[in-house]
């Protein structure tokens, strides 16, 4: 390949300010969000619009470069970060983030895929309306990267991930073709289902440009509790009580265990709010109200539905939320509980999930497993329980030496991987795959799914130009 070439006809096509090639100027796009990869890429190209990527795309086919596709970074498997090669390019989508189009009669914004996650649910918030996907890194992360990675998030027991809430997409092909799907139809049977294809592929086949994603009415309040739960059969009880008690209005069940609240105090100690030393769980149940003047109204109906799940005893003691304040209260405890364990210098992170018959069997089993192989090892296991999506994580005994987790982290790996097969789980719920996970995902799916999506990718990527070697691994093409 002539690289100078390469990079004229670049410049030809976007125009060199928009052509990264300084080393300085490349830095912010070439580690991923959590620092677990570092690449070197030939240049970082910012396009504005579809036709500059359909250009990009022919002039990488031309030359034969690998691309990247990168939205907010905010990648947690290293997806987005390019190799060490030097020999690809990164695409960035940032420039791409207009907002389309806002159909509220059919409750729909169409978007390009560098909208950032929150000003898409500012601007339909402005209209009266909502958007529930909803994220840690929502100030930064993009639609496309959310759609790309199938993102979950808070939302999911109630509205599903984010590609439940995708109508349609636009995705420029490996051949620089434009597949053009931005109809918003909410029945559309015609065919192979290509948008479901795209979502949760990791930029490995395609480059996803716009989005139509659903909207939903406003909630006109929030509520919100934190309870206090001994055991997972008291947790699971207190759970589908809800489920049938609240129906719609259930929107988030979110459990932390006392050893994550414990960690999330030590670093941040304006946390430390009594209820939640009463149990060796705490329970985070949100509601939302969508109609005005119903009897009762979610705060009330919360508080009613907790005292009767008392009398069950399907938990020991609740504090409800008085007011929206206390409610982004109650859930900045919930997140600071990643931002905590980011504190601690050893700490390996599992994003994986499972039937909610089987979350009790996994936790007590594998819990006790690690506890005994590497003795005070601290389990930091939170996540969407409604869902049955769990972030197990581990930190490092307190008086462990330097390196720890890297010494361990095999036999932690393929022991936490081996209690997923078992109790019929994921190894990835709303993460994926990327490089992280690459290397256990023909174990994890089987011979027949990995064989089914290396053919895939050959025919939709022959040349293996898409974001290679993630997901799949390059020597299996």
């Amino acid at each position: 390949m002539h690289v100078d070439d390469f990079l004229k006809e670049l410049d030809a096509a976007l125009g060199s300010q928009y052509i990264l090639r300084d080393d300085q100027d490349k830095v912010p796009y070439l580690t991923d969000w959590r620092g677990l990869y570092t690449g070197i890429a030939l240049a970082v190209v910012l396009p504005k619009d579809t036709a500059q990527i359909v250009a990009i795309v022919k002039i990488c086919q031309q030359y034969q470069v690998a691309i990247v596709p990168q939205g907010g970074n905010t990648s947690l498997t290293g997806s987005a970060t390019p190799e060490a090669s030097g020999s690809q390019i990164v695409v960035s989508l940032k420039r791409m983030n207009a907002i389309r189009h806002l159909d509220l009669q059919n409750q729909t914004i169409t978007v390009e895929a560098g909208c950032i996650l929150q000003v898409v649910q500012e601007e339909v918030k402005k209209h009266d309306a909502f958007f529930p996907l909803s994220l840690a890194a929502q100030g930064s992360c993009t639609i496309g990267g959310n759609l790309a990675t199938n993102a979950g998030g808070t939302n999911v027991l109630r509205f599903g991930n984010a590609r439940d809430l995708c109508l349609g997409l636009e995705v420029v092909t490996p051949q620089g073709e434009i597949l053009h799907g931005l109809r918003g139809l909410r029945k559309d049977n015609t065919g192979y289902d290509l948008r479901n294809l795209y979502i949760g592929s990791e930029g490995t086949l395609g480059i996803i440009t716009a989005a139509v994603m659903k909207l939903y009415p406003a909630p006109i309040n929030h509520s919100a509790a934190l309870v206090a739960v001994a055991d997972f059969p008291m947790m699971m009880g207190l759970l589908h009580f809800l489920q049938k008690r609240a129906s719609a209005e259930l929107t988030a069940f979110e459990m932390m265990t006392q050893e994550s609240i414990d960690l999330t105090i030590q670093h941040f100690p304006q946390f430390d709010t009594p209820i939640i030393h009463q149990a060796p769980f705490t329970i985070l149940i949100e509601l939302f109200e969508y109609q005005e003047e119903k009897l009762p109204t979610a705060s009330s109906m919360l508080e009613g539905l907790l005292e009767e799940a008392m009398q069950h005893a399907f938990l020991g003691d609740a504090v409800l939320a008085n007011n929206l304040s206390q409610v982004k209260a109650f859930w900045q405890i919930r997140e600071h509980i990643t931002m905590a364990q980011a504190k601690e210098p050893e700490n390996l992170k599992f994003d994986i999930a499972f039937p909610l018959s089987n979350l009790s069997g996994f936790i007590a089993e594998t819990d006790q497993m690690l506890r005994q192989a590497f003795p005070g090892i601290r389990i930091i296991n939170f996540g969407h329980l409604g869902d049955g999506n769990l972030h197990y994580n581990l930190c490092a005994p307190k008086d462990a030496d330097p390196g720890y987790m890297a010494d361990h982290e095999s036999k932690i790996v393929s022991m936490v991987y081996q209690q997923i097969t078992q109790f019929a789980g994921s190894i990835s719920a709303e993460h994926g795959i990327g490089q992280l996970k690459r290397e256990h995902l023909k174990q994890h799916r089987g011979d027949v799914a990995y064989h089914v999506m290396q053919n895939i990718k050959r025919a939709l990527d022959p040349d293996n130009l898409f974001n290679p070697n993630k997901v799949l691994i390059r020597h299996d093409l």
